[in-house]
């Protein structure tokens, strides 16, 4: 191989480095250009924020509290067939109803809380 072929490769290869990196450059502004098309879609499709006079109010009777009650379980009714789950109140759903009025055990102060929760413990 003389000079003029050994020039004559590196001219192609450089070539050829020089098509990769546009063929590369191309390939991201596509990538790029498919992203914010995709973005802007999305945002027209969205539904629009609402209006002042449509966001939620606080009710008439002020903020809504917590409920507290013990519920139990309503009681099957007793019969000599075995009834299937459509004949039961509820369509099979277990209904509840308020119950004695014993109240849930609540934490007590001293009491060692969580296991594992690093508290002092019961004395």
């Amino acid at each position: 191989m003389n000079a003029m072929e050994t020039a004559d490769l590196a001219a192609g290869r450089g070539a050829m480095g020089a098509g990769l990196v546009v063929a590369g450059i191309v390939v991201l502004a596509l990538l790029i250009g498919m992203f914010l098309f995709g973005s802007r879609r999305v945002r027209a499709n969205d539904s629009r924020r609402p209006r002042p006079e449509e966001q939620p109010r606080m009710p008439e009777g002020g903020p809504v509290r917590e409920v507290r009650e013990h519920r139990e379980p309503e009681e099957m009714p007793r019969t000599d067939e075995r009834l299937t789950p459509h004949e039961l109140k509820g369509h099979g759903n277990a209904g509840t109803r308020t119950g004695a009025g014993e109240g849930r055990p609540r934490w007590d102060e001293g009491g060692s809380g969580g296991f594992g929760s690093g508290g002092p413990g019961a004395h």
